[in-house]
């Protein structure tokens, strides 16, 4: 079996340059690199609506928004395969299965579900699919027998769980049929856990602290202008901090060489920037501007490609309807070996009927 791919986002609003950097960026270069045998690229509508129960609009139409980012970040549909979550049904059924072998005392261990409900106030009555969407996950991964899972450092405890789950099955059922999937995290450590432009730890459409990849060009160059930096740097002439102040985050992530001889010919590299401003005599307007300049050049054909999908909205849902089709064929193949594993494929199981028959027909 060669290299599979499974990842995804959830459809709560507008994917953010910290998706970007931290997955979407990858999986753009994975899907071109021709490593991949199969690349799946989930739109999470199920898991969505765990915290969301009570505003499925607010999901349904955030599908239709991720879906324009992901082609417009360069996802080709026709070497990804892009799909709806809650079109392809065998993974609630494979996520029932699961539950029967994983424990609530397991669950609570998760860190990132501890961190998650507490983020959305759930400590007092917590949705069961919210508590349980670990294991939802694992069925998401292990349908489609990905053994590669492109994700940030937060979601290595989920993929951990997703081990255990895959391990706990073959060895009860004695079988192969799950695939034991690792974590691929981004490369460059910037990009794992991008700030928002206030320099809190993480983006969040309710803080106002994002940059979005549908942003204009007004809007990044107002948010990035507004951006977290030093504040002992109160003068030009002030030694400056590059660790924690979110601009050079920024330049961390998104900066390549080419850029200064473009756009800063007074450097040759960040880091002769980052001396400069350490030791004083560098202003935070002027590393705010070329920073603009840097993300101008990654967003424009983003932004760009999103322009041109957004004039033929229908051949975006035939994509989804097409992917989404695929993803279920796989994932019911998957679940008839599960079902055969446990042995609840009863009318498939020629071998039980000729068993019984000979069983009872004797008496």
């Amino acid at each position: 079996m060669g290299k599979i791919i499974l990842t995804g986002d959830r459809p709560t609003g507008r994917l953010h340059v910290g998706h970007y950097v931290g997955s979407l960026r990858r999986r753009v270069e994975l899907q071109n690199s021709g490593e991949y045998s199969d690349i799946y690229i989930m739109i999470a509508d199920s898991q969505a609506l765990t915290d969301n129960a009570d505003n499925p609009e607010k999901v349904r139409q955030n599908i239709l928004e991720v879906a324009l980012d992901y082609l417009s970040a360069g996802l080709d549909p026709e070497k990804s395969t892009i799909f709806i979550q809650s079109m392809v049904p065998e993974l609630y059924e494979m996520t029932a299965y699961f539950m029967d072998i994983v424990t609530v005392s397991r669950l609570q261990r998760n860190p990132t579900v501890k961190s998650e409900i507490q983020m959305r106030n759930f400590e007092a009555s917590i949705p069961v699919g919210f508590f349980t969407y670990p294991i939802s996950q694992a069925a998401d991964i292990t349908a489609f027998k990905a053994n590669v899972v492109p994700a940030g450092e937060d979601q290595m405890p989920m993929v951990e769980q997703t081990r255990e789950i895959v391990h706990k099955f073959n060895t009860v059922y004695n079988t192969d049929t799950l695939v034991m999937p690792d974590i691929l995290l981004p490369s460059n450590d910037a990009c794992r856990r991008l700030p928002g432009t206030d320099g809190k730890a993480k983006m969040s459409k309710s803080l106002g602290n994002c940059i979005y990849l549908s942003d204009t060009e007004e809007d990044v160059k107002k948010k990035v202008m507004s951006m977290y930096t030093d504040p002992n740097h109160l003068k030009v002439s002030d030694p400056g901090q590059v660790e924690g102040n979110t601009v050079f985050t920024y330049l961390d992530a998104f900066c390549k060489d080419e850029y200064f001889a473009e756009f800063w010919p007074d450097y040759k590299n960040l880091d002769e920037v980052k001396e400069h401003y350490k030791r004083g005599g560098l202003g935070d307007v002027k590393v705010k501007k070329f920073l603009n300049r840097v993300l101008e050049e990654e967003l424009r054909p983003i932004r760009e490609r999103r322009k041109r999908w957004e004039q033929d909205i229908p051949a975006v849902y035939e994509i989804l309807k097409s992917g989404s089709e695929k993803a279920e064929r796989v994932a019911a193949q998957t679940l008839k070996e599960m079902r055969a594993a446990m042995k609840i494929n009863y009318f498939d199981d020629a071998a039980l009927i000729a068993e019984q028959s000979e069983k009872y027909n004797g008496q």
